[in-house]
C-alpha cells in the first residue's frame, strides 16, 4: 500500500468510524448472530492474490458488523464501561502508524519518557501518594515501603499494563520477590506462599496465583461484612496469624475499591494496618472506581493509600475515555518489581541500560515487547483536561443516582443500595414468590430485556439474591437513554410469566 493509497483508504476508514459513532443507536446493542454465523460468511481459505481495501470495507459491513456487540452504544449497561473517545482513537492510530516496539528506552526514548510523564500526570490527577510518582514527588530520600518500614530511599513509579489482570499478576510477582519467594524459586527452594482475597475480589487474582505458582489452594478467602460486602480486617488478621504459625509465607493482600459485582469498597486503612503488622504487600485494585478520584469529592477512596499501599491499579480504559487496552499500575518501590522481572540477555544490552539512568519498561511487565500505549492516554488528557475528565465522571454518577431514585420510589422494585459510582444494582420484588423462583424470574426478565435490542444488562448475586446490574458511564449515554432503559425494565417486568 503506497502512501497515496494509505491516504485514500485511511480517509475512508476515518469516515467509517465517524459514521459508526453517529448512527450507533440504530444497531441492536447485543449481537443477534448465532454461533458460527460470522465464520460461515468468511471464505474457508485465504486469497491467493491481494484484494482491494474496498472489498474489505464491504465485508466489514456485511459479515463483521452483525457479530458486534456495541460497547459504545448508549444502551450498553452490561459491564463496566469500556470508554472510547475521538482523541484516544487518534492516539491509537498514531501509535500504530509510528509502529515502534518500546521494550527498551533505547528502542525509542520518547515511548518510555512520555509514559513515565503521563503516569505521573495521572497520579497527580487522581491525587495518589507522591511516592507512586517516578521522582517520589520530591521525597527526601527516606522512602517507606507499604509495610511502614524504612525503604532506603525507595523510588516508585507508574507503568501502563494491558489490563488489571496483568497488573495484579505483576504485583504478585513483585510481592513474591520482596517476600524472598523469587530468590527461593531461583534456588529451587520449595515453600508455601499464600495470597489473600475476599469473595468479592476479581477472579483474576486466583488466576494470577495459578500462574505464579502460588496455587489456587493457597488463595485464602477472607470473610466479608454481610451488609457492605467489604473485607473483614479482623478475619484477615486471624488468617495471616494462622498461616504464619503453620509455616506459610504470606505474599500479598488485595484490597478492592469498587468490586466488580456491586462496587463494594474494602476498608483500606484497616487492611493496610494489618498488612503492616504482618509485613505483607498490599495491592489496591481500583480497576473501575479509581477513575472517580479525578473529582475532588471522590478522593476519599484513596484513604490508607499514603500509609500502606505497595501497589495500585486503575483502568483508564474503563471510565476515563481511553480505548482498551490501558491499565495504569503504580508501585511505591520499583526494585522488587525489577528484581522479579529483569533478565538481560546479551542481545538486549546497550549503553543506556547499563548506565542505570533510564527506565526499561520491559522489566515492569510480563512480555518483552510493548506498544506505545502512552500516546492515547496523552491524547485524552490533553484534549479533555482535568475539567473535561471530571465532567465525564460526574455525568455518569449523576445518571446512576437518578436511576436509583426512580427505583427507590417504585414499590415493585428493590434497590440493593444507593450507588457510590455509576453502577446500580436492583431487582423486582416478585411479591409472593419463593426466593428461588423470584431469582429465576429476575434472570428471565434480564433475558427478555437483552433480547429487545434496546439495552444490555448483566446480573450478579449478593446477599443470597440475584440482582440486575445496570452500569452507567458510556460517553454517549445521556438522561434519555437511562430513562428509556428504566421504562423498558418496568414494562418487561410486567410481562414475565411468574404464575401469579
Amino acid at each position: 500500500m503506497t502512501p497515496d493509497e494509505f491516504r485514500r483508504y485511511g480517509k475512508q476508514v476515518i469516515d467509517w468510524i465517524a459514521d459508526y459513532h453517529e448512527k450507533i443507536e440504530s444497531y441492536p446493542v447485543l449481537s443477534q448472530v448465532r454461533p458460527g454465523e460470522v465464520a460461515a460468511g468468511l471464505p474457508d481459505h485465504p486469497p491467493e492474490r491481494g484484494e482491494g481495501f474496498d472489498a474489505l470495507l464491504a465485508d466489514l459491513d456485511r459479515v463483521i458488523m452483525p457479530g458486534i456487540t456495541h460497547w459504545q452504544h448508549p444502551g450498553f449497561f452490561a459491564y463496566f464501561p469500556s470508554n472510547v473517545s475521538g482523541p484516544a482513537i487518534l492516539g491509537d492510530l498514531l501509535s500504530a502508524g509510528i509502529g515502534i516496539q518500546g521494550m527498551l528506552w533505547a528502542t525509542s526514548p520518547a515511548c518510555t519518557e512520555l509514559e513515565t510523564r503521563v503516569l505521573d500526570w495521572l497520579a497527580e490527577l487522581l491525587d495518589l501518594p507522591a511516592r507512586f510518582r517516578s521522582d517520589g514527588g520530591g521525597r527526601d530520600g527516606g522512602g517507606r515501603d507499604g509495610g511502614g518500614r524504612d525503604g532506603g530511599g525507595a523510588v516508585g513509579g507508574g507503568v501502563i499494563q494491558d489490563s488489571a489482570s496483568s497488573a495484579c499478576l505483576v504485583a504478585i510477582l513483585a510481592a513474591l520477590e520482596r517476600a524472598g519467594g523469587g530468590a527461593a524459586a531461583r534456588a529451587g527452594i520449595a515453600r508455601r506462599y499464600t495470597l489473600y482475597v475476599s469473595s468479592q475480589t476479581h477472579s483474576s487474582l486466583e488466576k494470577a496465583a495459578r500462574i505464579t505458582g502460588i496455587g489456587a489452594a493457597n488463595v485464602r478467602v477472607v470473610d466479608v461484612d454481610p451488609v457492605t460486602l467489604a473485607m473483614d480486617p479482623a478475619h484477615l488478621d486471624a488468617l495471616l496469624t494462622e498461616d504464619t504459625a503453620a509455616g506459610a509465607v504470606p505474599v500479598l493482600v488485595c484490597a478492592t475499591v469498587g468490586t466488580t459485582s456491586t462496587t463494594a469498597i474494602d476498608p483500606v486503612p484497616e487492611i493496610g494496618a494489618v498488612c503492616r503488622d504482618h509485613g505483607v504487600w498490599l495491592h489496591v485494585d481500583a480497576a473501575y472506581a479509581g477513575a472517580a478520584a479525578v473529582c475532588p469529592e471522590f478522593r476519599w477512596i484513596n484513604a490508607g493509600m499514603e500509609e500502606y499501599a505497595d501497589s495500585y491499579a486503575t483502568n483508564p480504559h474503563k471510565w476515563l475515555l481511553t480505548n482498551f487496552d490501558c491499565t495504569a499500575l503504580w508501585v511505591a518501590d520499583r526494585q522488587p518489581l525489577i528484581g522479579a522481572l529483569s533478565i538481560l540477555p546479551e542481545y538486549l544490552r546497550n549503553t543506556a541500560t547499563t548506565s542505570g539512568e533510564v527506565i526499561d519498561y520491559r522489566d515492569w511487565q510480563i512480555s518483552l515487547g510493548r506498544r506505545f500505549r502512552a500516546l492515547k492516554l496523552w491524547s485524552v488528557i490533553r484534549w479533555y483536561g482535568a475539567e473535561g475528565l471530571r465532567e465525564h465522571i460526574r455525568t455518569g454518577v449523576g445518571l446512576a443516582r437518578d436511576l436509583a431514585g426512580w427505583i427507590r420510589d417504585d414499590p415493585d422494585f428493590e434497590l440493593f443500595e444507593d450507588p457510590t459510582f455509576g453502577l446500580v444494582c436492583f431487582r423486582p420484588r416478585w411479591e409472593g414468590l419463593p426466593d428461588e423462583e423470584a431469582d429465576a424470574a429476575t434472570l428471565s426478565l434480564m433475558e427478555r430485556l437483552n433480547a429487545s435490542g434496546d439495552l444490555y444488562l448483566t446480573h450478579t448475586k449478593a446477599r443470597g439474591r440475584v440482582l440486575l446490574r445496570l452500569a452507567v458511564g458510556g460517553p454517549a449515554t445521556v438522561d434519555r437513554h437511562v430513562r428509556t432503559a428504566w421504562e423498558r425494565v418496568r414494562q418487561e417486568a410486567g410481562q414475565v410469566p411468574v404464575g401469579r
